[in-house]
């Protein structure tokens, strides 16, 4: 202002008035410039302090963009990690995830290809096993890397994502740009097995990916698509244990599925079994054995009679004899298919040695003579009477000889039966059977021998049965468990054939003791034994038996012993005869098996009716297992009979049974 009033003023003379506004003027602006300065102390420390506030504004908005950038960069990588994993777990097959991420991974990442490495079975190669281009390979035609490979130790050994060199050769699926790689951990199935994890050495697989090269300016690999290769990768790892997991509980609920069908196979068949198993007893029992129960109980009614001749005692006692070996082989049967143990009980007690061969012989005469042999007997004069030892086992053995040599020779030629002493010496002393038996001592046992041998050619001895040979002789059923009775009591059974190769001779060395021969042995019904059935006579009893011929014939068998016998058919009729009001029996013969009420049901209910005399209940079974004895003890029963009930065996075990109860026992 004062310049302008200045120039303004320069040329001419001016007024007073107009001189002292100028010279006002000049002064307040002099005044004006002066407070200026002054005050510029203050404003430049406050004009700095702005300066430096713009500038930390600039920079903090710098650092919000970044942020905010990479805020939305991580939503974007969270919101494709998402979608990327949504689209794997969308499915729980193995080669279905492997595929769906490559698909995915190439779509967000813009890749141009993609792959993943597996390791074989045994872990020594990685094998190109899901490639992005389509490619596929078999297991014949693959690319394969050793898993020693330095790069592949590289990236198995490194957690993040590892850029490749562009030699690599996990890189060199397809030409590209930069390639990188990532390491996903397979859990195996056998890591879950037993409940608990195995701790096994850890299995990897590789992701390789590839990145596209369409611009001209070649692409590298960005911190967040390296973020979302890891997290996938990750992911990845998880969905496959999955259905890693899920691949083995579907094997083995197939499996579970199979076992399943297969027990209800099993069940169904074992329930057949059972049924044919209960038919089959059932059969053997209404068919076989309670028939033979009967006749047995006949022949041993008609051999207590005292009016035959020696002939006619020879034949009754012969047809004993054979019933009982028949009636122990149809126990056997029921047994075996019972128990199926393949174990036969053997009975120990005192027999007739010579009455067997007596019977034995007349048996064997018999069969000779139907098969149009002839038949001669050499018993030694020496035999000692009385053995210990099992008699149906051993005649049951001789049978066997005498049949199986008839049934593989013709008719011709004579049947010679031997029956010798041996002491332990010559063959057996010679043989196997030496070795088995030297333990033993030779004053309180004796090896008999018994031969069956057609013909008088010249014979090669051999163990066992002849072999399988032109005439197809061979090793059958009977003869093996015929040997196992033998090996049973301890004796020893071979064959001896003739030059042509078919068996001439069996011959049957058996181990009996005589331990007990200084004591006076008693047979029922012999003359020696006190036969006395006073005891018996004018006693009541009721017998109960469902089955009509064995409950006539143990009905004809008690009278003949000289009781007054009341037959009923069924339990609940014996329960009502010895009730209150009802006669007064001392003695209940009671069959244990009936199909209405059994013979421990009845037992109870007598017991429970509380009379002053009180029944001897006596049970009938055809079991020889020691548990039904036990049974019958706990139902208040006093005494048990095997079947076939026999008038000798009858007699005595009622007698015992009468004088322990008189006695207080």
């Amino acid at each position: 202002m004062t310049h302008l009033l200045n120039g303004w003023t320069y040329y001419g003379p001016h007024s007073f008035q107009l001189m002292l506004t100028l010279t006002i003027f000049k002064f307040l602006t002099a005044l004006v410039s002066c407070a200026t300065a002054i005050t510029l102390l203050t404003l430049f420390p406050l004009l700095l302090k702005l300066k430096v506030r713009e500038l930390f504004l600039r920079q903090n908005v710098l650092e919000l963009d970044q942020e905010v950038g990479m805020m939305k960069r991580k939503k974007e990588a969270c919101w494709h990690v998402r979608m990327l994993t949504q689209e794997i777990r969308k499915s729980l097959d193995k080669h279905t995830i492997l595929y769906t991420t490559l698909v995915e991974l190439s779509e967000v990442l813009d890749l141009q290809n993609c792959a993943v490495w597996m390791p074989n079975d045994s872990d020594t190669e990685m094998n190109l096993t899901h490639e992005l281009t389509g490619r596929i390979f078999s297991n014949s035609h693959h690319i394969s890397i050793p898993v020693n490979d330095p790069e592949v130790l590289e990236i198995i050994t490194s957690e993040g994502v590892k850029i490749l060199r562009p030699d690599s050769i996990l890189g060199t699926i397809d030409i590209g740009g930069s390639a990188a790689a990532i390491r996903m951990p397979m859990l195996r199935v056998s890591n879950f097995k037993g409940g608990t994890p195995v701790l096994q050495q850890t299995c990897y697989a590789i992701l390789v990916l590839v990145l596209s090269n369409s611009n001209l300016n070649s692409r590298i690999w960005s911190y967040h698509e390296m973020e979302i290769v890891e997290v996938v990768a990750d992911q990845v790892a998880v969905a496959l244990s999955h259905a890693a997991v899920l691949e083995e509980s579907q094997m083995m609920r197939e499996k579970l599925k199979e076992q399943n069908r297969a027990l209800q196979e099993a069940k169904e068949n074992a329930l057949m079994a059972s049924q044919a198993w209960t038919s089959f007893q059932k059969a053997m029992s209404l068919g076989m054995r309670r028939p033979m129960h009967s006749i047995m109980g006949l022949l041993s009614m008609i051999q207590d009679e005292n009016t035959m001749r020696l002939e006619q005692r020879i034949i009754l006692d012969t047809l004993v004899k054979a019933s009982s070996v028949l009636s122990t082989l149809i126990n056997d049967v029921m047994e075996i298919t019972a128990k199926d143990n393949g174990v036969f009980p053997l009975e120990m007690r005192p027999f007739n040695l010579h009455s067997i061969v007596r019977e034995a012989s007349c048996l064997a005469k018999c069969l000779c003579v139907c098969n149009g042999f002839g038949f001669a007997v050499d018993v030694e004069n020496n035999l000692p009477s009385k053995v210990m030892g099992d008699e149906r086992r051993t005649f049951q053995v001789i049978l066997h000889m005498v049949s199986h040599l008839l049934n593989i020779n013709d008719g011709e030629g004579s049947v010679t039966f031997r029956v010798s002493s041996e002491n332990g010496r010559n063959e057996i002393k010679n043989g196997t059977m030496w070795g088995m038996w030297r333990s033993g001592n030779l004053d309180e046992c004796v090896y008999i021998k018994f031969e069956i041998e057609i013909g008088n050619r010249g014979a090669i001895q051999i163990d066992g049965l002849v072999s399988t040979d032109g005439r197809g002789i061979k090793e059958d059923l009977n003869f093996s468990m015929c040997k196992k009775l033998v090996q049973m009591m301890q004796g020893y059974i071979w064959i001896s054939r003739n030059s042509e190769g078919l068996p001439q001779s069996m011959t049957l060395v058996l181990k009996f003791n005589i331990q007990s021969l200084q004591t006076p042995i008693f047979e029922l019904g012999n003359s020696d034994q006190p036969n006395s059935n006073s005891l018996f006579r004018g006693l009541r009893v009721i017998l109960v038996d469902d089955d009509d011929v064995n409950r006539t014939v143990t009905k004809k068998l008690l009278q003949k012993l000289g009781f007054q016998v009341t037959a009923v058919s069924s339990g609940f009729e014996c329960v009502a005869m010895l009730g209150p009001a009802a006669t007064h029996f001392q003695i209940v013969v009671l069959d244990l098996h009936m199909p209405e009420i059994d013979g421990f049901e009845v037992a109870m209910k007598i017991r429970k009716m509380g009379s002053r005399n009180r029944p001897l209940i006596i049970a009938l079974t055809a079991s020889d297992e020691d548990k039904v004895w036990e049974r019958c003890l706990q139902t208040g029963m006093n005494g048990i009979i095997r079947k076939p009930v026999l008038l000798r065996v009858l007699a005595d075990e009622l007698r015992k049974i009468l004088i322990r109860a008189n006695d207080g026992f």
